[in-house]
């Protein structure tokens, strides 16, 4: 999101315009999506969240889970995304910054809602580093290490997106995601890459992830949710029913 807009890029950069978040969503839930993940990318530059009225629009005709990220760096802040519908908050920069604040949300609002985002790029001398601010800026973090303190700290589930291969259609980074599974007991959610149900495939039975974000697939029509989950069933993939 780039509010008002839904967009998409290519590793984070070079985004365009794709359309009206609400009516996006609301295809995908008539569609047989599981949960929707509704990212600002502006929120953190500017300090705040600017999604709330599409979070309401939302949470009025979709009824699956919310998952909203973006400059949310308080306990009051994701209270606030909370009442306005969301399920969970995804938490990036602020928690790189302040990691009690992974703490304080699991404590008050339970660890299914404290999701942790990460934002992973590939070191030229192997393993991966953290950034914040789509990509842009570094944190000095180990992406392994610092999702297993994630998981110390509270954190309920990890978004893991792979910038190097997000909005490639090149496959997730299974090496990425089955560093990150191996070090945690929570659910691992992959981002970046997928081209193909075979790439979803390959993240859960190499990278043992729980779920899978997609993105360019669906925004740009190469498949439907219930293909998705189909052909993942054939492959046997364990799905939640459309």
């Amino acid at each position: 999101m780039k509010a008002p807009n839904l967009i998409k890029g290519v590793q984070l950069e070079g985004l365009r315009v794709i359309g009206d978040p609400h009516e996006y969503a609301h295809k995908y839930y008539l569609g047989g999506i599981d949960e929707i993940i509704y990212m600002d990318i502006v929120a953190s530059l500017y300090q705040r969240n600017s999604l709330t009225e599409v979070i309401k629009r939302t949470c009025r005709d979709v009824f699956v889970p919310v998952t909203v990220g973006g400059g949310i760096a308080s306990v009051d802040a994701v209270r606030e995304v909370l009442r306005f519908g969301a399920d969970k908050v995804a938490i990036n920069t602020a928690a790189t910054k302040r990691p009690e604040l992974i703490t304080e949300v699991s404590r008050r609002f339970g660890a299914q809602c404290m999701v942790l985002s990460i934002e992973a790029k590939r070191k030229p001398g192997g393993g991966w580093q953290a950034y914040t601010d789509n990509g842009r800026e570094t944190t000095g973090l180990d992406v392994v290490q610092w999702a297993k303190r994630g998981a110390e700290l509270g954190a309920g589930e990890i978004l893991l997106t792979s910038v190097d291969r997000e909005g490639t259609r090149t496959g997730f980074d299974t090496d990425l995601i089955a560093a990150v599974t191996s070090v945690v007991d929570i659910p691992v959610i992959a981002s970046g890459g997928m081209g193909t149900v075979d790439h979803l495939v390959s993240a859960v039975k190499q990278g043992n992830c729980g779920a899978v974000a997609v993105a360019d697939a669906l925004h740009f029509a190469r498949m439907t949710p219930a293909e998705i989950k189909a052909q993942a069933a054939d492959a046997g993939i364990s799905m939640r029913p459309t």
